[in-house]
């Protein structure tokens, strides 16, 4: 199932995409797409539903991130060596994990501000995990029963506040519209293997990153596994696994964001986002 929601920011219902791309009216059926709706059961009741079956959305609604009242987006950084490289930073030993706040999360096609002083606003494609079943200390090998499917985020970052400014990564990652979510949610049965999905951002045009999740250095198994000994994740969480290489930072020179300049990014069987920046 892909499922979304749509409406303007606050006020979104809960939809899903039928395979002929018509969005279908799920208020009916869930309150919204939020960690109660992604538990286990409630996904397999809504698996049961002929989509033809619920309303029609007419026109073309905004979308708003696919997952609402998210608890945490927990962030995994360099974690692509050819990444890691490029920000002339070591290769991990183990995941290095930051924070982006739920303040941050924001539609998929919604302006994103560019912050007040900011020098250095980037972008990065990641493949996000969301899930469904409450997890603490959670063996690898069971790890992938807790997803409860994969979406898209771009994890903009703000490299003078990241890294420049006293030393935690996350006053360069929290800025309001700095994690676009969605289009949709695409529920674990549907991505055969989230180890191999291709992935690309485009910067006005120009392709800039063109990877793959094949390259990540630790997998979505590992990461819920690995994070579930510091943090229970619960349902409605969403982990971001970190990009492949082709950030502004990593260019030579650098190159980086200004307002007024369009952010187009997708992941193989996610769906596509566009983002135009904005002066806040």
């Amino acid at each position: 199932m892909k499922l979304l929601r749509v409406g303007q920011p606050g006020r979104e219902t809960p939809a899903l995409l039928d395979s002929q791309g018509r969005l279908r009216d799920l208020s009916r059926q869930v309150p919204d797409i939020t960690g109660a709706t992604l538990q286990p059961e409630t996904l397999d009741r809504l698996r049961r539903l002929d989509p033809a079956s619920l309303p029609e959305i007419s026109g073309t609604p905004r979308i708003g991130a696919c997952v609402g009242a998210v608890g945490k987006m927990v962030c995994v950084g360099l974690n692509y060596s050819d990444h890691a490289a490029e920000s002339g930073m070591a290769v991990p030993t183990e995941p290095v994990l930051f924070l982006k706040p739920s303040s941050s999360i924001c539609g998929p096609f919604d302006d994103v501000e560019i912050p007040r002083g900011a020098e250095k606003t980037d972008w990065e494609v990641e493949l996000a995990v969301v899930i469904g079943k409450a997890a603490k200390y959670v063996p690898e090998e069971r790890a992938l029963e807790h997803v409860a499917g994969y979406c898209i985020v771009n994890d903009v970052s703000e490299r003078a506040f990241q890294l420049e400014r006293g030393g935690t990564w996350d006053k360069g990652k929290g800025h309001d519209t700095f994690a676009p979510t969605g289009p949709w949610l695409v529920t674990a049965d549907e991505v055969e293997d989230p180890q191999n999905l291709d992935m690309w951002l485009d910067v006005d045009g120009k392709r800039f990153q063109d990877g793959s999740t094949r390259t990540m250095i630790f997998g979505v198994a590992h990461l819920v596994s690995y994070i579930s000994r510091f943090m229970s994740l619960q349902p409605g969480d969403i982990i971001s696994t970190g990009t492949p290489p082709g950030v502004g930072l990593g260019q030579k020179p650098p190159v980086y964001l200004r307002a007024g300049q369009t952010m187009r990014l997708g992941i193989q069987g996610l769906g596509e986002q566009q983002q135009r920046t904005v002066e806040v």
